[in-house]
């Protein structure tokens, strides 16, 4: 069971869509106390199930390595960086392949980092690394715009998508927003996916709450949009 002791913002009142607040570049990347669990969890998740968890349209190298090159230059001082490699807080190494970047950034940081790109007048997910779905796959959502990805959210409706569309159209680079989600459950496992057919029950005997920190990142010279997701699983009686 790999959890955290306690969710770094306040969780009691459920924000409204899409609840986003401005955040620093320095804030982006988290290193808590389940970093040795998720990285683990993360490292066997690329291992066995990569198609289900990693998926990248040829035309995103582009984003995925300027994404990389970001992240490199952004990590937490706790990362030693050598000249192919990088060690981890928690020891391990992990080599740096610019021809395979979102695997390389999937063994670096807890975050699930999705690249959205404007094709035509709405942001498409091209590439992604996603080892922690909350209810939703991958495989179903990649390739869709912003609305497409959202089904079957019930509040997020095409006046929200509009919202929404016009909030990543005008992100700058260094300016990064962020918002947060959370539901409870009834299993702390944090690789979850669900096809949009099987909708999610409501937990009868909820023990966990989970919480996603999602952050909208955008990139300068490639001009796509990152959606960065760092998931806390607490026991119900921290998130009170």
């Amino acid at each position: 069971m790999i959890l955290q002791h306690s969710i770094p913002y306040d969780t009691s009142h459920e924000p409204r869509l899409p609840g986003i607040q401005p955040m620093s570049m320095a804030d982006w990347l988290i290193i808590d106390d389940a970093f040795s669990g998720q990285m683990a969890r993360r490292s066997d998740l690329l291992t066995n199930q990569r198609h289900a968890v990693l998926a990248m349209q040829p035309a995103a190298l582009p984003a995925a390595q300027e994404l990389l090159d970001l992240v490199l230059a952004t990590l937490d001082p706790r990362y030693i960086r050598s000249a192919n490699t990088i060690r981890r807080p928690d020891g391990i190494s992990v080599a740096i392949d610019a021809n395979d970047p979102l695997h390389t950034l999937g063994h670096l940081v807890q975050e699930d980092l999705c690249i959205l790109e404007k094709q035509g007048d709405e942001h498409v997910l091209t590439a992604a690394v996603l080892c922690f779905p909350a209810s939703w796959m991958l495989a179903e959502k990649f390739g869709r715009a912003l609305l497409g990805i959202h089904i079957p959210v019930p509040s997020y409706d095409a006046n929200i998508g509009a919202r929404v569309q016009r909030l990543f159209d005008g992100i700058q680079p260094d300016r990064p927003l962020w918002r947060w989600n959370g539901l409870r459950y009834a299993d702390p496992e944090l690789h979850q996916p669900r096809s949009e057919s099987d909708r999610r029950a409501r937990p009868t005997n909820p023990r966990f709450f989970r919480s996603e920190r999602q952050s909208l990142v955008r990139l300068p010279k490639t001009r796509a949009v990152v959606f960065s997701i760092h998931t806390y699983v607490v026991s119900l009686g921290e998130a009170d």
